[in-house]
């Protein structure tokens, strides 16, 4: 069932609404009730597939529905219909406006509408991709204010990563922030790459969020076997490499791939010259969770991450 969460008119006669798809049973349910959300970004699109999946996987087995699932495919549609990471016309991040106010611009508004309309779920997934730089693998991102609730969770999802991050990492604007402090356990998924679609990824967190569901008691599914993620909560487990010059990045490692101290991920190139400016190698063993996908670097651009743990294969 489609249900406008929150209406505003715009110039031209036309309309901003933010919608989501309610699928429950013909009996109403037991009561409990998982959201998945995603959009903020516009040029985030991971999650559309996402939602498409989850959407058709019900619409297909509505016997097996058990309590209420709410699918929000595009929080921020301005931004997806223009092709723009934020708000257009404000150059604003909706992930920085939650949890709004009810009486402010209309940002706010549409901040504090969506906030009111996922209170009282037993579990939201704000589903994102990385930006157009960079492809990411299927992780979700916690932070350690909420761990003990949210670690146990995320370990059901099917991601391949689990990264716990450190309270000084807050940012007390983002929509799992609010969720999580008004009592909603809140993952935030982040996978794949800006503007494009990763079916793999898709296909991998599909299945995730149908073992959640089924652990929550929305769905009645068989119960299938889960990967085992890679849990991090310490900062010094994770390695940033940073391009050192400017030129162009050509990676010679996949994401997902484990790498060896001193071998090469990839190079940054003179297209002018033709010379190898800098060979980008990894400082120490590891999972390379984290790769440059757009090439143009500038000194200090994000090249790549590593996550430096004891007991990766």
């Amino acid at each position: 069932m489609m249900m406008t969460v929150a209406s505003v008119p715009l110039p031209v006669d036309e309309m901003l609404e933010i919608k989501k798809n309610r699928f429950c049973p013909k009996d109403g349910g037991n009561g409990r009730r998982i959201c998945i959300v995603t959009g903020i970004h516009g040029d985030e699109l991971e999650g559309q597939l996402v939602c498409y999946e989850v959407a058709k996987t019900i619409r297909e087995n509505p016997e097996r529905l058990r309590g209420t699932v709410d699918i929000y495919p595009a929080l921020n549609p301005l931004g997806i219909d223009s092709v723009t990471r934020g708000i257009p016309g404000f150059d604003l991040d909706m992930n920085r406006v939650f949890p709004g106010a009810p009486d402010g611009s209309m940002t706010e508004y549409v901040a504090t509408r969506i906030v009111e309309d996922l209170v009282g779920a037993d579990l939201c997934l704000d589903i994102h991709a990385s930006n157009i730089f960079l492809t990411e693998l299927p992780q979700i991102r916690i932070n350690e204010l909420h761990k003990e609730k949210l670690v146990p969770l995320a370990m059901e999802a099917n991601v391949d990563f689990v990264w716990v991050h450190g309270a000084n990492t807050v940012l007390e604007a983002t929509l799992a922030h609010s969720m999580n402090s008004r009592g909603v356990p809140t993952l935030v998924v982040e996978m794949g790459v800006g503007m494009r679609l990763t079916p793999e990824y898709g296909t991998q967190l599909t299945k995730g969020i149908f073992n959640l569901m089924r652990k929550l008691k929305v769905w009645d599914g068989e119960e299938e076997e889960m990967r085992t993620p890679i849990v991090s909560a310490d900062p010094d487990e994770v390695c940033y490499l940073n391009a050192p010059v400017s030129g162009i990045f050509l990676k010679e490692k996949e994401h997902g791939s484990m790498v060896r101290e001193g071998e090469e991920i990839g190079a940054i190139l003179n297209p002018f010259t033709g010379e190898k400016m800098e060979r980008i190698v990894a400082p120490h063993d590891g999972l390379l969770f984290t790769i440059r996908e757009y090439p143009v670097v500038d000194e200090g651009s994000l090249l790549a991450r590593i996550l430096v743990k004891e007991g990766l294969a």
